[in-house]
């Protein structure tokens, strides 16, 4: 039968007589004849590539979604099957022609093909958010259909199931099931601002996902894909991320995963998504694919794997990421990104390795006391790589990323940390001066750690390198006032700590300074370090007792050495 007739008789038939299957005599097609007639229209038009034709397919799936009697709708075909043919095939078999008719709607607005691995031209993307807004609407109707406030057969609280036990939740859940995934992964696909998408498509491809949740009686997004924790058995069965990477599956390979914008794009939104301890059942299947992403020349899928990585190992027990060596893989691939020269990555990388160093081996400073010397680790390959690239860095932008990352980082390499610093303390970094402030909050973290190191020569080099710092920034006009006080208050501090390290000394070398050359801010800043009493450091680090400052009869000044050179 031609589907605009079928369409007709539908229509006619649910609104004259709701409650039955036909209006003149004659039985409608099987629902599975009329659903790969559909499929195969769907799939000529895409073909044709006619905006006009695909609208109209697209319409017509809808509609038959819309008015068709749900017992028709949801029916297995029974014409020629016998009594012992099972129930289970038959409803194998509409699952099978529903699942095809989804997949042709949603190949109706899928993006065009790729061959190589670099980005489309935008005029390519036009017709899209056209096409995926019809596309939504129609798996709108679908999933409407399949809801739990679906039902009626014969008029108000008629159910289905007491018509027809093999159409009631139970095969509507089966069809929920096998859709579901594919609805996911094109709302997924097209409610994020991306080239092939607008304000229209975007807001359509919401409601799909919002319609599904209702649909499937999700709470929200992670309980789509995780399910409920406190039922292991039925709770689990509804989560979709299995299901999920089941679709994505045959393009997360080395060779097709960078061709597909869209598979990137749901692979990393179901991952960042998913939590512990859900995560570690599907290791095996997400971490493959993240190393692939993360080892890519393009600099955004790299960053995008790097991410994804990173979200495996907070969202992992460190035994599992233990399990078959999975945490040294991840380092080696992580180790050398450090090698390059793009700055978001390289912090993102840094940020990843502090927390993947904690799952392979324990921190420095919390090594066993017999353990003298220490033995080298890990830790100390990543730092030793860190000060060789802090040292070698001329771009402003990639200092402030090293900058950010080193007082995390600080357990040893002291003379190379020094050097490192004071290079970075001399150059200015306007107007934030977010590089100054990172490496002062890094010696503020080096000197309590380090005090028994803090040698006569150490303590002259760091006091000379913060009064010039001081001076250079209280006289620089361009800066505003908050970063001003920002940074004289981490000068202040490091000031104060380096006088506990070196027993006093810094107080008794400030009062040598010649106070004509020095503003009033510089004076202020001098005064607090000079007013606060000197501790002896203790064995086991550096005594910060503030309680009981003394007042200095000597007048602080500030040399004219103390410019900024």
């Amino acid at each position: 039968m031609d589907l605009s007739l079928l369409l007709g008789r539908l229509h006619l038939s649910s609104s004259a007589h709701p409650s039955h299957l036909h209006d003149d005599g004659q039985p409608f097609p099987p629902i599975t004849e009329v659903l790969s007639q559909l499929q195969d229209k769907l799939s000529g038009v895409k073909r044709d590539n006619c905006d006009s034709e695909i609208a109209a397919a697209i319409g017509q799936a809808e509609q038959l979604f819309k008015i068709a009697d749900s017992l028709w709708l949801f029916s297995p075909d029974d014409t020629g099957q016998t009594n012992d043919s099972p129930a289970c095939d038959r409803q194998a078999v509409l699952v099978k022609a529903y699942v095809g008719v989804v997949q042709s709607l949603t190949c109706c607005a899928s993006l065009p093909a790729c061959e190589v691995d670099s980005h489309l031209p935008d005029g390519l993307y036009r017709d899209v958010p056209a096409r995926s807004v019809l596309v939504c609407s129609a798996l709108c109707s679908l999933l409407s259909r399949l809801g739990p406030a679906e039902g009626e057969v014969g008029g108000p609280g008629q159910d289905v199931r007491a018509a027809a036990p093999h159409t009631g939740r139970g095969a509507t859940a089966l069809l929920l099931a096998a859709v579901a995934p594919l609805c996911c992964v094109f709302a997924v696909t097209h409610f994020q601002e991306q080239l092939w998408t607008d304000a229209w498509s975007r807001e359509s491809a919401g409601c799909l996902l919002s319609s599904l949740l209702t649909t499937g009686g999700w709470r929200d997004v992670p309980h789509l894909l995780m399910g409920d924790e406190e039922s292991p058995g039925v709770g689990k069965s509804r989560a979709l991320f299995e299901k999920l990477l089941d679709v994505l599956q045959p393009n997360l390979t080395k060779d097709l995963l960078h061709q597909s914008a869209v598979v990137k794009l749901v692979f990393s939104w179901a991952l960042l998504q998913m939590r512990r301890p859900s995560l570690s059942n599907h290791l095996p299947r997400v971490i493959p694919p993240s190393l692939l992403l993360s080892d890519h020349y393009r600099p955004e899928n790299c960053i995008l794997g790097i991410r994804c990585l990173h979200h495996i190992v907070l969202q992992t027990s460190a035994a599992e990421l233990r399990q078959y060596n999975r945490a040294e893989v991840i380092y080696q691939a992580l180790y050398k990104h450090l090698y390059t020269t793009n700055g978001p990555q390289i912090q993102l990388v840094l940020d990843c390795l502090l927390d993947l160093l904690l799952v392979l081996e324990k921190p420095p400073c919390v090594a066993s006391p017999q353990e003298v010397p220490r033995r080298p680790c890990r830790h100390d390959d990543v730092m030793r790589l860190l000060l060789t690239n802090m040292e070698m860095e001329h771009k402003v932008a990639l200092r402030r990323v090293y900058a950010a990352a080193l007082p995390k980082y600080i357990h040893r390499h002291l003379q190379r940390v020094e050097r490192v610093l004071m290079g970075y303390l001399e150059v200015s970094d306007p107007p934030q001066e977010s590089s100054r402030g990172s490496t002062l909050d890094a010696l503020e973290t080096l000197l309590p750690v380090a005090w028994p190191r803090i040698e006569h020569r150490r303590v002259d080099v760091f006091l000379r390198c913060l009064l010039r710092l001081l001076v250079d920034v209280t006289s620089d006009r361009l800066l505003c006032t908050s970063v001003k006080e920002k940074l004289t208050n981490q000068t202040s501090r490091c000031l104060t700590l380096l006088n506990h390290c070196s027993n006093g000394r810094v107080q008794s070398l400030l009062q040598l300074v010649d106070s004509s050359c020095a503003s009033a801010p510089v004076l202020r800043c001098l005064e607090t370090v000079t007013m606060v009493t000197a501790a002896r450091p203790g064995p086991h680090g550096c005594s910060l007792d503030m309680r009981t400052p003394v007042p200095v009869t000597t007048a602080v000044t500030v040399s004219p050495s103390t410019s900024p050179h």
